[in-house]
């Protein structure tokens, strides 16, 4: 059977986006247009004729909108099966009209829930019945029935309805897909919501996940794995996966990896920051007051490390910024920043050799990440936890040595330790005048971690501070480090060793603070 021409179409949306410039265009190719309460009066005050479903059905609207639907004129239009020639007996018995249109988005339960203080009550009745019923349907029937879920879909379909008067079997088949996800995703965001008001604790005894797919990319981390990106459902805040790309080739996988990285450790600083991501590790950071200096600063932390690096900032790019960047000898891989000047945009994208390659980011405001989930998929099952992503207490801090911190210390202790929790375990990181010097990452042992963090930092290791994510468990580390001529070391503490430890530092007068909290990334 041929594609049933588009005669009637259901409109009950949430989301207006697009829909009266939609609606004209099916209004123009000849569609009757059927449509309920809100969704029916923005089309009416759009000039456009509008049959309401409570006119059509005999039946009003009631109880607040809870019930407006829900009725067999209305289902049994959504489901008669255009080649069965019962089902189509039956609509003329009971006076019913065939829909070959659907359009129907859902209450925004999951950005309603996502707002403070929302209350039970206030999350209950943005629970859609009636939408989610009307988008089963239709998808179950897309033989004959085109169903859109989403305003980015009104394009296509309206593109085949002028040219056709129809869709095709191909079109509909894909949105009917479409209309599932999401009736299954809005269905996990109710599960986990309702499992979060339970007292079992925030570990829900069932884990809902939902994500929507925000691009397929061109390869993996390597050029044999297929890979795609995911948008989570309900997500809230500017993220890697929402940004507006300005410039650049496509973005792959790993510079998703490196741009979310980068975000992670600028986002929690208050004062002006740059972070140098390499292989999902900080090779350079700094913070300051003016972005072209801080900029600078952090691209010399490892400036070898920095070729074909990733950077976040949590600072508009300007066009000073943008000069520091063009330096010769610079190659930067992608830039994730809150927005671009246009001067900043024009230098970037015509001076250096990278200007058609570089991928820059617009994200939007950044506040810092206070609350959320990590996961991480094993073969068979998942691990959640929180994220670590709160700041440490310093007045749980303890000075353990004879030696105390200068005050002109403590800044870049506190800046190490905030950078050490975004290195890969084992991680040790140097800092020296606000700014990361030397990085240790990923090493079977702590003292190789802290070798490899020296040996980056070369001769400004000498006054730089070191920090190290986990406690050292032997001396050995410190007497490397004092070697070196680090000048003070921030730790958790809590190793068996400590005494050792702490003697070792008193032998080099160098003093150290025990945080009491451990920062493994691994």
């Amino acid at each position: 059977m041929a594609s049933p021409l588009v005669k009637r179409a259901l409109i009950s949306v949430s989301d207006k986006t697009g829909l009266v410039e939609f609606a004209r265009g099916l209004e123009a190719a000849g569609v009757e247009i059927f449509s309920t309460g809100g969704t029916g009066r923005h089309l009416v005050e759009a000039r456009l004729a509008v049959r309401e479903v409570s006119d059509y059905t005999g039946f009003p609207e009631m109880m607040d909108g809870r019930l407006k639907t829900l009725h067999p004129k209305v289902f049994g239009g959504i489901l008669c099966r255009h080649d069965n020639a019962g089902d189509m007996d039956a609509l003329d018995d009971y006076d019913i009209v065939s829909f070959e249109l659907v359009v129907v988005n859902l209450y925004p339960f999951e950005a309603t829930v996502a707002k403070p203080g929302v209350t039970l009550a206030e999350a209950i009745e943005q629970i859609d019945i009636g939408g989610p019923s009307l988008v089963r349907a239709a998808a179950k029937n897309h033989a004959f029935v085109t169903i859109a879920t989403d305003p980015g879909q009104y394009a296509e379909i309206l593109a085949q309805v002028k040219a056709e008067g129809a869709t095709t079997p191909e079109l509909r088949r894909k949105l009917a897909g479409a209309a599932f996800a999401r009736t299954a995703g809005y269905d996990r965001a109710i599960t986990a919501y309702f499992a979060g008001q339970t007292t079992e604790g925030p570990f829900p005894e069932t884990l809902a996940l939902s994500a929507s797919r925000a691009g397929v990319l061109r390869y993996g981390e390597n050029p044999h794995q297929k890979a795609a990106v995911y948008r989570a459902a309900g997500a809230a805040g500017p993220s890697v996966v929402s940004a507006e790309q300005l410039n650049g080739k496509e973005l792959s996988y790993n510079n998703l990896l490196d741009l979310d990285s980068a975000l992670a450790i600028v986002r929690q600083f208050d004062t002006t920051a740059v972070a140098v991501i390499k292989h999902n590790n900080p090779c350079g950071a700094a913070v300051g007051e003016k972005l072209a200096d801080v900029t600078w600063q952090a691209m010399v932390g490892d400036p070898q490390s920095a070729f074909g690096s990733v950077l976040g900032m949590n600072r508009p790019m300007d066009a000073a910024t943008a000069e520091v960047l063009c330096e010769p000898g610079l190659f930067v891989e992608a830039i994730v920043a809150p927005d671009f000047a246009a001067e900043a945009l024009a230098i970037l994208t015509t001076k250096p050799k990278w200007k058609a390659n570089v991928r820059l980011m617009k994200i939007g405001p950044l506040a810092p990440r206070t609350s959320g989930w990590v996961y991480r998929f094993l073969d068979g099952g998942l691990l959640v936890q929180e994220a670590d992503v709160l700041p440490d207490p310093e007045n749980e801090w303890k000075v353990v040595t004879k030696a105390q911190p200068r005050a002109s210390q403590w800044d870049d202790l506190r800046f190490a330790w905030a950078i050490v929790r975004h290195v890969r375990s084992n991680a040790i990181a140097v800092a020296k005048d606000r700014a990361l010097v030397g990085a240790g990452a990923g090493q079977m042992s702590r003292v190789d971690s802290v070798e490899i963090a020296l040996a980056k930092a070369g001769d400004r290791a000498e006054g730089a501070v070191l920090a190290s994510d986990a406690f050292f468990p032997f001396p050995d580390s410190i007497e490397r480090a004092a070697a070196a001529g680090i000048a003070a070391i921030i730790q958790t503490g809590g190793s068996r060793g400590d005494a050792d430890v702490i003697a070792a530092c008193d032998k080099h007068n160098l003093p150290m603070i025990f945080t009491g909290r451990r920062h493994f990334k691994h």
